[in-house]
C-alpha cells in the first residue's frame, strides 16, 4: 500500500474515498470547508492507495497550533470522525503516519472499533450517540415514538405551531440569535461564531444537502432545527427555541417534521448526534424518538505528555472567561463577539 498526504477539500482522491465508503457528513468536503472558512484551520488527510492508485482508506485531521500547544485533531467541532479503514493493516498505515508527526493525536470514534481497541491510544472521555432507522412506514415510526413525544407534537399543532424550511439568511440570523440565547442563558456557554452557521448554510442548504426547519406560531419564529444530509443519512445538528415560549412545544414537532422530510428525500437513517455523558435531559429527549444508542469514544495517543504549566493555566482560564462573558449582565452582542474570538480555543 502507498500512503499520500493531501489537502482533502475538493480533492478527487478524498471525494472518491468518502463516496465509496461508509463515511459521515463530517468527512464531506462541505463540512471540511465549513471548518476551514470559520476557523482558518488547515485540513489535512492521509490516504492509502492500492496498486492501481485508487484510494482504499483514509483519515482527515487538523494540525492545531495555539496557546495549548500543537496537536492533531480528527476533527475539530465534529461529533465524531472515524478513520475510513476496514482492517488492521489499513488502520496501522494511517496511525503510523499520524504518529510520525510527533504531536499528540485526538479523535472521536462512533463506528470504527479498530482505533478503540488499539493499545497505542487511550479513551479519556465518552459521549452518547443516538440514531433512528427510517425504513419503516411513517405510521410505524409515529407509533414508535414515546407517548410524551406524540402528546407534545399534538399540543404544538393545537397551539397553531407550523413548520417550514427557512428560505433566507435573515431567517438564519433569527435562528442564530435563539441559539446564542439558549447557549448563554440556559447552559452558560459561548456559541460558535455566526460565520460558522453562514458557512453551513452556503455549503449545505444552498446546495440542497441540508435544511433549517423553523417553527412559527402566528408568524413568529419560536424554534428551529438544522439538519444536514449526507448520502442516505439525515443528521440532526443544532436546535434552538425561544426560552420563554416552551409551552408551544415546538421542538418535538420540529423533530417529527424532520423525520417526514428525511423520508421524502429517501433517507433511511436519522443521526441524532452527540450528547455529553452528563446531559441527562438531552439524552432523555433523544430517547423519545430513537431506537439505537451507542457510545462515542474520545481517544488520544499515549504519547500525549503532561500539560505544561502554561497549558494548565489556559485550560483553567477558558471556563472563567466563559462564565464572565455569559453572565446575565453582559449583552448578547458582547457574548457573540466573545464566541468569535474564543471558540476556536475549545478544540
Amino acid at each position: 500500500m502507498n500512503i499520500v498526504q493531501i489537502e482533502p477539500i475538493g480533492h478527487r482522491l478524498w471525494d472518491s474515498l468518502v463516496a465509496a465508503t461508509d463515511s459521515s457528513v463530517f468527512h464531506s468536503s462541505g463540512w471540511l470547508r465549513v471548518l476551514d472558512e470559520t476557523y482558518g484551520m488547515p485540513v489535512c488527510a492521509y490516504v492509502l492507495l492500492d496498486e492501481g492508485g485508487q484510494p482504499i482508506a483514509g483519515v482527515s485531521y487538523c494540525p492545531v497550533q495555539d496557546l495549548k500547544g500543537r496537536r492533531l485533531v480528527s476533527l475539530p467541532f465534529s461529533d465524531f470522525c472515524d478513520p475510513l479503514a476496514t482492517n488492521m493493516a489499513q488502520w496501522n498505515g494511517l496511525l503510523e503516519a499520524l504518529l510520525k508527526e510527533d504531536s499528540p493525536l485526538f479523535m472521536r470514534c462512533a463506528y470504527n472499533e479498530l482505533p478503540v481497541g488499539d493499545p497505542r491510544l487511550e479513551c479519556y472521555n465518552r459521549a452518547k450517540w443516538h440514531g433512528l432507522d427510517l425504513r419503516p412506514e411513517l405510521d410505524s415510526l409515529w407509533q414508535g415514538l414515546h407517548g410524551s413525544a406524540r402528546q407534545a407534537i399534538r399540543r404544538a399543532q393545537q397551539n397553531h405551531v407550523e413548520v417550514c424550511a427557512a428560505q433566507s439568511k435573515q431567517e438564519l440570523r433569527t435562528f442564530y440569535e435563539m441559539h446564542l440565547a439558549v447557549r448563554k442563558h440556559k447552559y452558560h456557554l459561548l456559541a460558535q461564531p455566526y460565520r460558522f452557521f453562514e458557512s453551513i448554510w452556503e455549503h449545505f442548504v444552498e446546495t440542497e444537502q441540508g435544511m433549517l426547519l423553523l417553527a412559527r406560531q402566528r408568524n413568529e419564529i419560536v424554534g428551529g432545527t438544522f439538519f444536514l444530509r449526507w448520502k442516505e443519512k439525515f443528521f440532526y445538528k443544532f436546535n434552538a427555541s425561544v426560552l420563554d415560549n416552551l409551552s408551544a412545544r415546538p421542538n418535538d414537532l420540529l423533530i417529527w417534521e424532520g423525520i417526514r422530510c428525511a423520508k421524502t428525500l429517501g433517507c433511511t437513517y436519522l443521526d441524532f448526534g452527540l450528547s455529553d455523558w452528563d446531559q441527562e435531559g438531552l439524552i432523555r429527549y433523544k430517547r423519545k424518538f430513537t431506537t439505537e444508542e451507542k457510545t462515542i469514544s474520545f481517544l488520544r495517543s499515549l504519547s500525549c505528555e503532561k500539560p505544561t504549566e502554561q497549558e494548565q493555566q489556559i485550560r483553567a482560564l477558558l471556563p472563567q472567561l466563559t462564565a464572565l462573558l455569559t453572565d446575565e449582565t453582559v449583552s448578547n452582542a458582547v457574548t457573540e463577539r466573545a464566541g468569535e474570538v474564543l471558540y476556536r480555543f475549545f478544540v
